[in-house]
């Protein structure tokens, strides 16, 4: 399945691993002049179809669907096997197809194209491990779908040129310098068959978490960080939980008591909760609910939530967590997508009270650099509730999903294309959401708490929690 719909998580994370594609480009040249309306019948959607929000070319034929994706240096064939099964599709009219998914709060629009071999699609598919082929390709794709070079001030133009460079022996040390300078937690290049997995934002976030690690406790890759986050959930745990913990069957959320007035809740990942495609939001909601009536028979008046831990995942994950802690319906953000030289119109998304019982109390939401994509959406989400105060590091800054391409020798390219705003117009891609003051700014991994076997994240929520 290619369209799919979750967030990246990151590699190097003890957590699930997942990639998500979600594409954006505007070929107007291919949008068809035919308006007739034609039943909305499982062979009307026989043909060609163009998202220009997705950047994705649709081929429906009897028996094989494929999606193509497209940049200015030409075409691949991103799925050769498409399952619409994973979706539910809506035929508007004979020219708009609209699929529909749990997992994404928006739907995906196509408009059918003009006839059955679409001037848009060349003639020959590119499909070689030719390097400057390759390169141009990717350099194409950035170039034409990334959304963030002026925030992080990379000035991308400069390094068309390093095509006449490229060799099949330096060509994915080349493609890493490039990803690296955007230092973008959803920039990555995955080459299964080659054994590549470059992530753009790892050397930046390992800098970050040795601002406050010495010794043998500095991380130098992605191992050592899962080790580190290993011993920060034990600790979690056993000294703050007592041992006396509720998790559901897949370890995605842990819950309990830290005393009698304040509760803990450490969600570890937007994804992973269902058994498959069909019942991820359904099973998600389940353990929501008795996660939320545990809370609410507990008694307890201020509430944790941790997400430092946490990797990312569906943007419809994070809002349905987010759900059960409104007090109302809030207009939270908005979203668009890289559109050429402009962007779409913004989509606005409003979420409100969920469930039997939603804890609207006291609320400390800790947060770090590895809280990324989904989880980023998360504490965008919770930062302007009134009875919340964020503690903690600025989250990493990436909102955007995940949009994919495919390059002719079959790496997978994943880049940020859609740009997130909170109710007042900020944003915090980069940046990250984090702690208003100072004396709320608490590393999530220092020397002095590993030696001392203690939280001081936790500590601080205490602290404030008990004021």
């Amino acid at each position: 399945m290619m369209l799919q719909v979750i967030k990246k998580e990151m590699p190097y994370i003890i957590m699930k691993k997942w990639f998500v594609c979600f594409l954006l480009f505007f070929i107007s040249s291919c949008q068809s002049d035919d308006d007739t309306t034609l039943p909305p019948t499982e062979d009307s959607i026989n043909g060609f179809w163009l998202s220009e929000e997705l950047g994705y070319i649709l081929e429906f034929t009897d028996g094989k669907d494929v999606v193509y994706n497209i940049n200015s240096a030409g075409c691949a064939i991103a799925d050769d096997d498409f399952e619409l099964e994973d979706f539910v599709p809506n035929l508007v009219s004979g020219n708009e197809l609209i699929l529909t998914t749990d997992l994404n709060e928006s739907d995906f629009e196509f408009t059918r194209l003009s006839n059955q071999n679409p001037t848009c699609l060349p003639d020959q598919i590119a499909d070689t491990d030719d390097p400057k082929v390759n390169f141009d390709h990717f350099w194409n794709i950035f170039n034409d779908y990334y959304a963030f070079f002026e925030a992080r001030n990379v000035d991308w133009s400069q390094y068309e040129s390093l095509r006449d460079q490229v060799t099949t022996d330096n060509f994915y040390d080349i493609l890493e310098e490039l990803v690296v300078l955007l230092e973008d937690g959803h920039v990555s290049i995955i080459d299964d068959e080659n054994g590549i997995e470059i992530d753009s934002g790892l050397p930046k976030l390992l800098e970050k978490f040795n601002e406050n690690l010495s010794g043998d406790l500095i991380v130098e890759n992605g191992d050592d960080v899962g080790e580190l986050f290993n011993q920060k959930a034990t600790t979690i745990v056993t000294e703050y939980l007592g041992g006396d913990f509720e998790i559901d069957e897949r370890r995605n959320i842990v819950w309990g008591l830290i005393n009698d007035t304040v509760g803990y809740v450490n969600i570890l990942t937007m994804a992973g909760y269902g058994s498959d495609f069909s019942n991820e939001m359904s099973t998600l909601n389940l353990i929501l609910d008795t996660m939320m009536n545990d809370i609410s028979a507990s008694g307890v008046s201020k509430l944790i939530i941790d997400i430092r831990l946490n990797g990312g995942g569906h943007d419809t994950a994070a809002l349905d967590i987010v759900s059960r802690f409104m007090d109302q319906e809030r207009f939270l953000y908005t979203k668009k997508f890289r559109l050429g030289d402009s962007f779409t119109e913004k989509r606005a998304v409003s979420v409100g009270p969920k469930g039997d019982f939603q804890f609207t109390g006291d609320i400390v939401l800790l947060t770090s650099p590895a809280s990324i994509s989904a989880a980023d959406l998360f504490a965008l989400c919770m930062k302007d509730l009134p009875y919340v105060t964020i503690v903690g590091e600025n989250t990493a800054g990436a909102l955007s999903n995940v949009l994919s391409h495919t390059l002719p020798n079959g790496a997978e390219i994943g880049l940020s294309n859609e740009v997130y705003e909170d109710p007042q117009g900020v944003i915090f891609e980069v940046v990250g959401i984090g702690p208003e003051n100072q004396e709320n700014q608490i590393p999530f991994l220092s020397t002095l708490d590993f030696q001392e076997k203690k939280d001081s994240g936790i500590e601080r929520a205490i602290e404030i929690l008990q004021q």
